[in-house]
């Protein structure tokens, strides 16, 4: 007799901020979340990785860069980050996706594992 076992994978949404100084927390996605601008800057941002980029980096400038997420690129979004005072990389100057600029991919995959 032979046992089977099921290995259920479940789809995980994480977000967080890499620098020299280091990474952030990891910011979980609410299972089922609509991820629009405003989860998106409430939760993830908001509750998430500002506050742990502030502590991080307290006498460091930093600058943020996102990617082409549509979260990330919509109007009310950029204008929250501006309301939050927060030196951000515009959308129309980021680079093209290449995995050698997503270093988030790497600083995460080994944790979900």
């Amino acid at each position: 007799m032979s046992l089977h076992y099921l290995v259920k994978y479940q789809k995980v949404m994480v977000s967080v901020g890499v620098s020299r100084i280091g990474k952030t927390g990891i910011v979980f996605v609410e299972p089922g979340a609509k991820v629009n601008s405003e989860y998106y800057c409430q939760h993830v941002l908001g509750d998430g990785l500002l506050p742990d980029i502030r502590a991080r980096c307290q006498r460091y400038s930093w600058t943020l860069q996102l990617d082409g997420a549509p979260s990330h690129t919509a109007r009310n979004t950029l204008m929250y980050l501006r309301r939050e005072n927060v030196t951000f990389i515009e959308p129309d100057m980021w680079p093209p996706s290449s995995p050698d600029l997503n270093p988030v991919d790497y600083a995460v995959r080994g944790a979900l594992q």
